[in-house]
């Protein structure tokens, strides 16, 4: 009971956060200008995921990838040669259709009204909970940005990174440890291309051998799945035991030895991250005692301010894909 209650005070508590805003964003934006903007996205991502619940992982990676360039304003949506999205490592993001399918069915009933930008954060909400992740109330009032640049993507964390450069791009974000932590177990519901990781299974070390953090089981099926000489197109998913289901076996994963990227198990070398991978693995009790699916919400409604364009800043597009 007194812990039923302690969630139920957290979750008034978490809403009214939300409510009084995050960086001039507040919820319910759209309560008067279009009132059915959030249900109309809602429907698209279920319509969407029902389709193919692996949309869901692609969603929430578009908006991660937003935000970490130019701030979360939907500069990842444009369609061109010198734009964000056909840099290297966006190359591989997925979900477009969904987002430019709300867009359409908003333009048509508010035109003009709702930004691609927070289309782009309702979908990623949308996608935690039909995965039976935790749900949230979204800040909005983005507005859409009116630049996108291949040259400004070096920003965004790589797979190949040590702790130490993904704690200093998480920090140039205003994120601290707990939120790299936090957000890294999106990857409960991610994949990756095999090409994006081989290179762990493979000639790793100066002896030749296979990234030693990897579990000798685990590794024996990652080789099976990405042979040494293949095209490296297969995708695996980032959490073997439930891949659609957002839960916490990322992180037993990671304490096992069965991350797949090497910037996910290299969360269990360092004294500061290892500690929050335990809490969330259910290894860890008393002074943190944090739960990943009460502390998720929190870092994306922290993620989903970063560098926001509001009131006249930026533009409302017509077309997420191209700028007015």
């Amino acid at each position: 009971m007194a812990t039923s209650m302690f969630l139920v005070v957290l979750v008034i508590f978490l809403m009214g956060l939300s409510a009084k805003g995050q960086g001039g964003l507040k919820t319910g934006f759209y309560a008067s200008s279009c009132p059915k903007a959030e249900a109309i996205v809602r429907s698209t991502v279920e319509t969407h995921f029902n389709r193919d619940p692996t949309i869901a992982a692609g969603l929430l990676r578009l908006h991660f990838h937003d935000c970490f360039v130019q701030g979360c304003d939907g500069s990842i949506l444009i369609t061109d040669t010198s734009a964000e999205k056909v840099a290297p490592p966006n190359l591989g993001l997925r979900g477009f259709e969904a987002i430019d399918d709300a867009k359409t069915q908003l333009e048509t009933l508010c035109p003009g009204v709702v930004s691609c930008a927070d289309i782009v954060a309702l979908a990623a909400r949308d996608s935690v909970d039909l995965s039976n992740g935790p749900s949230w109330s979204v800040p909005t009032g983005r507005r859409d940005g009116r630049i996108s640049s291949t040259a400004e993507t070096s920003n965004l964390p790589s797979p190949l990174d040590p702790i130490s450069i993904q704690r200093q791009k998480f920090a140039a974000r205003g994120l601290n440890d707990h939120d790299l932590v936090t957000l890294a177990g999106a990857h409960t519901i991610g994949q990756s291309d095999c090409l994006f990781f081989r290179y762990r299974l493979y000639n790793f070390t100066t002896t030749g051998n296979a990234d030693p953090s990897i579990n000798q089981v685990f590794l024996g099926q990652l080789q099976a799945l990405c042979p040494q000489n293949d095209d490296g197109s297969k995708r695996v998913a980032l959490d073997k035991d439930s891949q659609t289901k957002f839960d916490i076996s990322y992180f037993k994963n990671i304490k096992d030895g069965n991350g797949v990227l090497e910037s996910d198990q290299r969360l269990w070398e360092d004294a500061t991250t290892r500690g929050i991978v335990q809490n969330y693995a259910g290894n860890v009790r008393g002074l943190l005692g944090l739960r990943f699916d009460i502390e998720f919400p929190k870092a994306m409604i922290k993620m989903s301010s970063i560098e926001v364009k509001t009131g006249t800043q930026g533009e409302i597009r017509k077309l997420c894909s191209k700028f007015n």
